[in-house]
């Protein structure tokens, strides 16, 4: 049991730090994909709409 609870303990310099839940960063990842997409193809969209 002293094992186990040694392997699930982060490094010391690291125990502070706080990370996101992984459900929020993709949904960060698909918003930056999104976004950047929209801009690179902003004239392409816009001869869509006209």
């Amino acid at each position: 049991m002293n094992e186990n609870n040694q392997e699930n303990q982060r490094p010391s310099k690291m125990r502070g730090v706080v990370f996101p839940k992984a459900k929020y960063g993709v949904i960060a990842a698909i918003i930056i994909i999104v976004v950047g997409n929209i801009f690179y193809y902003k004239e392409f969209l816009l001869s869509l709409i006209k």
